[in-house]
């Protein structure tokens, strides 16, 4: 893998990292993911995408990109990670890159702990450039997920109101803290019908986190449920451009901003 840009102060850069993760597949992560990297550049921030769900990749389909070149070539050592970035610009002008994942290979599902670490490393090389880079991983706690997500940066935890997306939550934020017990996380509740509905699945996680693993990540955002999101994935457009004022765009565009505030 070939090295973007040399630094000394790798936890500086990684604090650009946010890692979109969850315990359990299904929960809105990588739609969260796009949605979020598009409204953070709606704040004028410069974001790169990164779809790290390695061997599942599907950021390049919601986006209706068809990317040219992907992570099997950075792997394979064709190219780096700025040579893979893809932008996407919507109607009114703004745009973030997406470095697009390789899907339907399982060989990069498996990969070696130390590419797994390459991979960190170049990401982490490539934030010179970048107010941000999104890592959406796969669902999980494999290696793949605890590798990439081991960083200085935020780790956004995705959860439903659903019982066992909140025991899969929990387990995840579990193996995260113990690896690493300075991590940064935080939770979202998606898909929910009511911030209240929202609060209360936080409550119950909440709970559980500081009655067992004595942590308390905060509630960073409630997405509230909408049928203006299906309809947004199956035509393969961005939800802040095909439906802007609907509820679940508004929910992103103000986690956006809680981001950006720190």
């Amino acid at each position: 893998m070939t090295n973007e840009t040399q630094t000394p102060d790798i936890k500086a850069l990684e604090k650009r990292f946010i890692t979109v993760a969850s315990g359990k597949g299904g929960v809105g992560k990588t739609w969260l993911s796009v949605t979020l990297a598009h409204a953070l550049s709606h704040l004028n921030k410069k974001v790169a995408l990164f779809d790290g769900d390695l061997g599942l990749a599907n950021v390049d389909i919601q986006l209706g990109i068809v990317p040219e070149m992907d992570l099997g070539h950075v792997i394979s050592g064709q190219s780096n990670f700025a040579g893979i970035a893809q932008p996407y610009r919507d109607k009114d002008g703004s745009s973030f890159d997406v470095l697009p994942g390789k899907s339907g290979s399982g060989s990069l599902g498996s990969l070696s702990q130390q590419a797994l670490t390459n991979i960190r490393m170049g990401l982490t090389k490539l934030t010179v450039n970048y107010d941000h880079i999104l890592l959406d991983l796969a669902a999980g706690i494999d290696p793949s997920v605890t590798t990439l997500s081991n960083h200085a940066g935020k780790i956004i935890v995705v959860m439903t109101a659903d019982p066992t997306s909140l025991t899969d939550a929990y387990a995840f934020i579990k193996v995260t803290a113990m690896r690493n017990p300075k991590a940064d996380i935080a939770v979202v509740v998606n898909n929910v019908g009511s911030k209240k509905e929202g609060e209360r699945a936080f409550g119950a996680i909440k709970k559980a986190c500081e009655g067992f693993l004595k942590i308390s990540p905060p509630l960073i955002g409630i997405i509230r449920k909408d049928d203006k999101v299906v309809d947004a994935i199956r035509s393969q457009v961005p939800i802040l451009v095909r439906h802007p004022q609907s509820d679940a765009a508004s929910d992103v565009k103000a986690l956006a901003v809680a981001l950006t505030r720190g």
